[in-house]
């Protein structure tokens, strides 16, 4: 009898508490948008299962190892510890990634139209802005961030899931589940958020314009593109030059045509197991006591601003430029600016087509949408710089 009291003593439903079983039940919401609304479900399910590995009661998922006086290992730790501290922590998997993201991106319609980085740029305003904002609630006492839990909140709105990611392990590590599931969540409801904001700031004659077909950009502006890129900024932000360096090292895999086995490897299976642990360490930070508080609440409605700021600057950044242009460039393209790749691209797309069947906008957007991933690396290593 003793032995059964001690077994229903230990199980997970004795120990459970109330933080906990509702860290599940997020746990779950996010399989359930993955599996049935497919929201970004590549991330969302492996974030969602490792909330629920680490909120099960002595399952010890994070567990840290034990050493004795001597330092001989008397208990091993669990397995989202070492995701989470060899992984996240050293800021290798989101470098990872970006070098995958890198290998499946082309510079093709940023150098056809070297004007549309403009709109990139235009776009990580609301990055600024959420920081900005961030401070001035600290100031009046709405919610208590710091300045480098401010920062690392902004870079929400550049939609970048492993710059937000990479920057939170740096300037706020307790806060890197809130910040990576609402940078992961907004990137999922791109196509929800951005077309109100859109047609808000456009008018019907605007959402129409078409634009020309760009220019052949050949296989050489291609390969020198990066290499420029990383020499350039790498020697004036040496803080970005470790994202933007991987996404470099990536994308001249891809152009070079001589590495076509490592570029295949980058594209498909390295990027997909870096995926997956990723999602289980980023899960691993949805804990109970790390997740369920008022600063969560602040970190999604900030991040929402962020994202919808970004998308509006870029869109008004574009009707801007049209002043002063002979040939147009539709607005809609400027909402691609925020580096959600490509799905922001494939929205101005879908918004334009609504409004003339025949303007097909997706290799313009894709423009200001490379533009975006550059734009919100090189923000990330301005805060880095500043605050790291």
């Amino acid at each position: 009898m003793e032995k059964l009291t001690k077994l229903i003593m230990d199980s997970g439903l004795a120990q459970m508490e109330f933080g906990q079983f509702a860290m599940i039940l997020v746990g779950l919401l996010l399989l359930f948008l993955a599996i049935k609304k497919g929201f970004e479900p590549l991330l969302l399910l492996p974030i969602g299962i490792g909330a629920i590995f680490v909120n099960i009661p002595g399952a010890g998922f994070y567990a840290e190892p034990v050493y004795d006086a001597v330092g001989h290992l008397e208990s091993p730790g669990g397995l989202l510890y070492y995701i989470y501290h060899m992984g996240i922590e050293t800021g290798m998997f989101p470098l990872m990634i970006f070098m995958g993201v890198g290998a499946m991106t082309d510079f093709g319609p940023l150098l056809a139209n070297p004007k549309t980085l403009l709109l990139g740029a235009a776009a990580q305003f609301g990055i600024f802005g959420t920081v900005i904002g961030a401070v001035v609630m600290n100031h009046y006492g709405v919610l208590d961030f710091s300045l480098n839990e401010a920062a690392a909140i902004g870079i929400i709105g550049g939609a970048d899931g492993p710059t937000s990611i990479f920057v939170a392990t740096h300037l706020a590590p307790q806060l890197l589940g809130a910040i990576a599931v609402s940078a992961y969540s907004y990137m999922a409801l791109v196509p929800v958020i951005q077309p109100p904001i859109m047609r808000f700031f456009t008018n019907a004659e605007e959402r129409t314009i078409k634009m020309d077909q760009a220019r052949h950009v050949s296989q050489t502006e291609k390969i020198l593109f990066p290499i420029i890129v990383l020499v350039l900024v790498g020697l004036a932000l040496p803080s970005a030059a470790p994202l933007l360096g991987m996404f470099c090292l990536g994308n001249l895999m891809k152009e070079c045509g001589v590495v076509d086995r490592l570029s295949d490897t980058v594209q498909n299976s390295l990027i997909n197991i870096v995926t997956i642990m990723l999602g289980l360490g980023v899960g691993s930070k949805l804990s109970a006591e790390a997740f369920l508080n008022l600063k969560t609440l602040g970190i999604l409605l900030l991040g929402l601003a962020a994202f919808c700021v970004g998308t509006a600057c870029g869109v008004l950044m574009a009707k801007l430029m049209n002043v002063f242009l002979k040939t147009k460039i539709n607005p809609l393209i400027g909402s691609a600016g925020v580096s959600a790749v490509p799905m922001a691209a494939r929205v101005s797309n879908k918004v334009g087509l609504e409004y003339n069947q025949h303007n097909f906008l997706l290799m313009h957007a894709m423009g200001p949408n490379v533009a975006g991933v550059v734009g919100s690396a090189v923000a990330a290593g301005v805060m880095l710089s500043y605050l790291g």
